[in-house]
């Protein structure tokens, strides 16, 4: 299991039901391909991982938004014999234990994961013996698999970020850049780095996307101080890696290159957390807006979107939808 997308944390008192729920979210979503239970198993380890307090029963657990009668009752199993069975059974599958370690590495799904296992791939040593079996993606996402399942430490972004924002200001001051995910939300560590870019000069006609992907090229290059390696680039994202020096560890970085008038929704959509998303979405439905990230659109009389509302920041957003603002730190549910 990959440790990068596991919520507990030193100040978690609910850790150990963390964990087994997040092992079971990974097993749903590679190996069952039930995107159902990944995300109900994902948003209980949220809501218990957030809960201030130490669950002594599952009745107790069940009080909490998110958690129902079968979580519950696994709760309960691992509080009385320290295991769960569902768990147990999956550690004896030789398939499902290749498929989950296969997938960690960054670029491999569980399409490819169990295509590989059924050419004979089952450990990574396989994998690196195997590499012609890979393409350009996965080959770094093997190279750095160690690296980038290490969490990186908040002040490490921030060397980053400024980093970043001084060589952009150096291709052109009128870029605006912004780091999202649990970095903005104000977490301690982070399991990657999230970019959104912007620049008045992007648009969202066709006529216009050479100019971005021209754009996103430019900027990428004047970024070589922090040694980058490209796992791809488009006309509107890059996905890479960096590194501050040769003594820390390789981390994968993500940069968008948007569009202004995109720009708030899509950093309020990546800041997350996932559940807050889906909160503030459903919300938006119920005062008949639709919200995604890329606009704000009100919904006429037969359920149609009209025209994306003009959004200059992440508060407005709120503010059309009546939904109470949230600091990004308030946002980690």
């Amino acid at each position: 299991m990959s440790k990068r997308k596991n919520p507990s944390g030193a100040d978690n008192l609910n850790g150990d039901f963390c964990d087994f729920l997040m092992e079971l979210a990974d097993y749903e979503k590679n190996v069952s391909r039930n995107i159902h239970k990944y995300n109900a198993y994902r948003k209980a380890a949220s809501v218990l991982a957030a809960h201030g307090k130490r669950i002594e029963t599952g009745d107790e657990a069940k009080k909490l938004n998110g958690i129902g009668e079968k979580i519950a009752k696994k709760i309960d199993e691992f509080l009385q014999t320290g295991k769960l069975q569902k768990l147990e059974n999956i550690h004896q599958d030789e398939e499902a234990q290749a498929i989950n370690l296969l997938t960690r590495v960054s670029g491999i799904g569980p399409v490819k994961a169990a295509e590989l296992f059924r050419s004979g791939i089952k450990t990574i040593e396989d994998l690196r013996n195997n590499q012609n079996k890979l393409n350009h993606h996965q080959i770094i996402g093997l190279k750095y698999l160690e690296d980038f399942e290490k969490k990186i430490p908040r002040a490490e972004i921030q060397q980053i970020e400024k980093k970043l924002k001084d060589l952009i200001n150096n291709v052109d001051p009128e870029f605006t850049l912004t780091i999202c995910g649990s970095y903005r939300r104000g977490k301690s560590e982070s399991g990657d780095i999230d970019a959104l870019v912007t620049h008045p000069s992007v648009k969202t006609s066709e006529v216009k996307k050479k100019h971005g992907e021209q754009l996103l090229k430019n900027l990428v290059a004047a970024l070589d101080e922090l040694n980058m390696e490209t796992i791809s680039i488009g006309e509107t994202k890059f996905m890479g890696v960096c590194r501050l020096s040769s003594e820390l560890p390789a981390r994968r970085l993500d940069i968008r290159l948007l569009p202004p008038e995109q720009y708030q929704c899509a950093v309020l959509y990546f800041t997350g957390s996932d559940v807050f998303n889906k909160t503030m979405r459903a919300h938006a439905l119920q005062h008949r807006f639709t919200l995604n990230e890329y606009s704000l659109r009100p919904l006429g009389v037969t359920g149609v979107p009209g025209e994306p509302v003009p959004i200059s920041s992440e508060e407005e957003i709120f503010d059309y939808i009546d939904f109470p603002y949230k600091k990004p730190e308030e946002r980690n549910m």
